[in-house]
C-alpha cells in the first residue's frame, strides 16, 4: 500500500491568459478620431438606406431599419465628438484593437461571395477565422463550428423558413 507521501507532486498548471493588459487612456484626440469615424459610417449608412428606398411608417421599404439605426449612430457620435472629448475613459489603440476591423472586413468578403457562390463556404470560412483566427479557439472547435453554424443557419432559413438566401444545395 502507498501513502500520499510516496507520490511525486502534481506538475503546476499553467494558466492561459488571453487579455492583454489594460491599454493605457486614448485621450481627447483618439475620442475625436473615433467620433469622426462613427460620423462617416452612419453618413455613409444613411445615403445608402436612402438608395435602398424609406417608404413609410406604414409601408416600411428595405432602406428604413438601415436608416433608423444610421440616425441613432449619428446621434451618438455627435454627442461623443461635442461630450466625449473632455473624457479619457477610451483606450488607446493597440495590437488587439485589429480584432474587431479583421471582423468587419471578413464579414464584407462574405457578403460579397454569397451572390457569387452561395452563402455555405464563405460562411463556413467565415466561422473558422472568427473562431479560430480571432478568437483562439481549438482546431477540433474551429473545424466543428464552421460545419454545425452554417448547417444551422440552413435548416433555419433555407429548409425550415424558406428564405431566398443565394445557396449552393
Amino acid at each position: 500500500m502507498t501513502s500520499t507521501t510516496d507520490r511525486a507532486p502534481d506538475p503546476p498548471t499553467e494558466s492561459v491568459d488571453h487579455e492583454e493588459p489594460a491599454a493605457l487612456p486614448a485621450g481627447p484626440g483618439a475620442n475625436l478620431v473615433a467620433s469622426l469615424t462613427a460620423l462617416a459610417l452612419a453618413a455613409f449608412g444613411i445615403v445608402g438606406a436612402f438608395s435602398l428606398g424609406l417608404g413609410s411608417p406604414a409601408r416600411p421599404e428595405p432602406g428604413t431599419w438601415p436608416f433608423v439605426i444610421s440616425v441613432v449612430i449619428a446621434v451618438l457620435a455627435l454627442a461623443q465628438l461635442l461630450v466625449g472629448r473632455r473624457g479619457s475613459g477610451g483606450e488607446r489603440f493597440t495590437r488587439a484593437s485589429l480584432i474587431p476591423v479583421v471582423g468587419f472586413v471578413s464579414l464584407l468578403g462574405m457578403v460579397a461571395l454569397m451572390p457569387v457562390i452561395g452563402f455555405e463556404i464563405p460562411a463556413a470560412l467565415l466561422c473558422f477565422l472568427w473562431l479560430k483566427v480571432l478568437g483562439g479557439e481549438s482546431w477540433r472547435s474551429s473545424i466543428l463550428g464552421a460545419v454545425l453554424i452554417p448547417l444551422v443557419f440552413y435548416l433555419i432559413f433555407i429548409a425550415a423558413l424558406g428564405t431566398s438566401i443565394p445557396h449552393l444545395f
